[in-house]
């Protein structure tokens, strides 16, 4: 899990190749016109439609090939959250960033769970909400760093009915499950890498095994698996 720092990592910079297309979701043009100019400031954007709410949102998702929304939570007739769970399970390959005006658990937990792999006050700078973008279409996940840890103490503290690691290590190989925790400390591949004392080339060969066998989106989605089922507590180290 990338904290937004205003740094892109440089592994994850060598994934991006690709123009990334965009959806801005928000009920207030205001904020739409500034998010639009943040996007198409970017060489390696493409803004492809905007929405005032989530209703809104699926019929343009549905309609063209989109890689990232910027998704507000609080809007009319369907609310972000809602329409998250909705693209994500329509669309698996739309990464959804979810802004929101409230650092509060009420609004990040429900948008991580629906599929966010990022989640940001809209307060952020522009290039924190930029990298945002980039970071998540290239399969990592972007938390506020003040809600990361509440993030994590929440799902520590309030695991998912019948989970548990014994669920979890059943389905990997013994090194799975130690990059598994390694993943939930949010560390890069390199990190990783030092500390197993493998290359990154086998880091990200594992990580991409440990997310395809347990069904999982991205990193974020990791890290909230690890600590939910208990593989990983708090303070572990």
């Amino acid at each position: 899990m990338t904290s937004s720092d205003g740094v892109v990592r440089e592994e994850i910079r060598e994934e991006i190749r690709e123009e990334i297309r965009v959806v801005i979701v928000d009920d207030q043009e205001l904020m739409r016109t500034a998010l639009r100019m943040m996007v198409e400031s970017q060489p390696d954007l493409r803004l492809v439609g905007e929405a005032a709410d989530g209703i809104e949102a699926l019929e343009l998702v549905r309609s063209r090939r989109v890689d990232v929304v910027l998704m507000d939570l609080r809007m009319p007739r369907l609310d972000g959250i809602a329409a998250t769970a909705r693209i994500t399970a329509e669309l698996p390959d739309t990464r959804i960033v979810a802004l929101t005006t409230f650092d509060l658990d009420e609004y990040a937990f429900p948008a991580i769970r629906a599929g966010a792999s990022g989640f940001l006050l809209k307060d952020a700078r522009a290039e924190e909400i930029v990298e945002a973008i980039r970071v998540v279409h290239a399969g990592h996940g972007v938390v506020a760093p003040s809600t990361t840890r509440r993030l994590i103490e929440h799902v520590a503290a309030s695991p998912a009915e019948g989970a548990g690691p014994a669920g979890v290590l059943e389905k990997l190989t013994p090194r799975e499950a130690d990059t598994l925790r390694e993943i939930a400390t949010g560390d890069t591949n390199a990190e990783i890498a030092r500390r197993m004392h493998l290359s990154e080339a086998t880091v990200k060969t594992h990580v991409g095994h440990v997310l395809a066998k347990l069904s999982l989106r991205d990193r974020v989605q990791a890290v909230v698996l690890a600590y939910e089922s208990g593989l990983v507590r708090p303070g572990d180290s």
